[in-house]
């Protein structure tokens, strides 16, 4: 006897059955469908209470992405920004700068893209990502500046660290002056990549179905691109010294302050309950944390002036505030497919907002 039955009405015993007639065995619906008589469903009918979904599933699946892709959003900030940085320190020749800037900027690249393979399980899948190129794909697009932002970055590189050694890379002579001639061509198009490879990764995630994500589009990148400034003047303050760090200073305390801003904005436009996400749970713990990292770092950035230590414990402070936002952003998306509401919500939101617009033609309607 299987467990269920035990929970099913008794049955009353069918009669004899009549050859030459289907009254007793079926009957015909309307729609000329014929049902059994006396049998009832295996499975009962699914009851939908106020949010609940399909056998107590989320509505919305998430991403089966761990901890690697948060480390790759944050290293991709440091990335970008840093090259941003070091192509403003090469116009103003501040040769400490800029050499630090890019030594971090495609130091950042290499460890995010290890932990981009990492995430993906085989090595050969990144390159899968390269066999097109579509201008509608975030992830395509992101691919491919990944990709260019990486073989730039390298080349300014490598010009740094044979710099540094004394040129003692192992390479003949016309390669070095084609490596050093090559770095400051390298080095401008890393910087300009740099802007790019630090926000397209928050529009990847707006353009997921992810309840949180998908509500912060607009304000997601102005986040994502403040907070990569806060993390690459942080890495600046740790690597350069005081008399040559001013610039990554001014960007630290202008990106702190951007940074708390679109926090803030965002939490404010998220629509209802989807707020929740960023204030409860692990996410609003993680977030909480990362803007009291910014304000410290921040704080520090424009009073320390140029005592050392206390330039890189703030510089410390913004990298760990970046970090912990990226890894904020991506629990509170978890935490907004796990409970229906965060996806039920917002859709009536959004259909009232286009009903009480007149616009229905975009929108499955139903009359109350």
């Amino acid at each position: 006897m299987a467990e269920f039955d035990s929970f099913r009405p008794p049955e009353e015993p069918r009669g004899p059955r009549r050859r030459g007639t289907g009254t007793n065995n079926t009957r015909s619906n309307t729609r000329g469908k014929k049902q059994r008589r006396g049998e009832e469903l295996m499975v009962p009918k699914a009851q939908f209470e106020q949010y609940d979904s399909y056998y107590g599933k989320p509505i919305v699946k998430f991403p089966p992405w761990e901890w690697p892709i948060a480390g790759y959003l944050f290293l991709g900030g440091v990335a970008g920004g840093s090259a941003l940085l070091s192509l403003g320190a090469g116009v103003t020749g501040n040769r400490e700068l800029e050499r630090n800037t890019r030594l971090a900027a495609f130091g950042a690249a290499g460890v995010g893209s290890g932990l981009l393979i990492l995430d993906l399980g085989r090595p050969e899948r990144l390159l899968n990502m390269f066999r097109v190129f579509k201008i509608s794909s975030p992830m395509s697009v992101g691919s491919w500046i990944l990709g260019a932002f990486g073989s730039t970055s390298a080349i300014a590189a490598a010009a740094e660290v044979d710099e540094l050694t004394g040129e003692r890379l192992p390479l003949p002579g016309a390669a070095r002056g084609l490596l050093q001639w090559a770095a400051t061509p390298a080095g401008v198009a890393s910087g300009i990549l740099g802007a790019p490879l630090a926000v397209y990764t928050a529009v990847l995630l707006g353009n997921t179905s992810v309840p949180m994500w998908q509500d912060a589009h607009q304000e997601l990148p102005a986040l994502f691109v403040s907070s990569a400034a806060s993390a690459a003047s942080g890495a600046a303050l740790v690597t350069t010294s005081t008399g040559n760090a001013g610039p990554a200073r001014a960007l630290a305390v202008i990106g702190a302050a951007a940074d708390v801003a679109a926090s803030r904005r965002m939490e404010a436009n998220l629509t209802a309950p989807l707020g929740e996400t960023v204030r409860a749970g692990k996410a609003g713990r993680l977030l909480k944390a990362a803007e009291a990292c910014v304000v410290a770092g921040g704080a520090g950035a424009l009073l320390a002036g140029r005592n050392r230590a206390a330039a890189a414990l703030s510089g410390a402070a913004l990298m760990a505030g970046s970090c912990l936002t990226r890894f904020g952003i991506i629990q509170a998306g978890r935490q907004s497919t796990e409970d229906p509401k965060y996806v039920v919500e917002p859709q009536r939101e959004r259909l009232e907002r286009r009903r009480r617009e007149g616009r229905t033609g975009d929108a499955i309607t139903t009359a109350r």
